[in-house]
């Protein structure tokens, strides 16, 4: 028997939760701010079965560097 899917939300909220154990010395809110800027990136994208894994790199690349500024760029980079 095959298993549902899980939704892109319930994927993005894991990379959040991932994310938040990881990066405990940055607020809920910094993490919050990094996934939801790294997923702009991708709202025009679409194919969006890579987005959650996407978002979940360059978020947490934001994270090591120490904030979210330069999360969001001008452009998606997949689509």
């Amino acid at each position: 028997m095959r298993m549902p899917a899980i939704g892109e939300d319930a994927r993005i909220d894991e990379v959040h939760q991932r994310l938040a154990q990881k990066y405990t010395h940055h607020s809920p809110s910094d993490v919050s701010a990094a996934v939801d800027a790294a997923l702009m990136n991708f709202e025009r994208s679409s194919i969006r079965d890579f987005v959650p894994l996407l978002v979940e790199r360059r978020a947490s690349a934001q994270l090591a560097k120490g904030g979210v500024a330069q999360a969001v760029e001008s452009e998606p980079t997949v689509t």
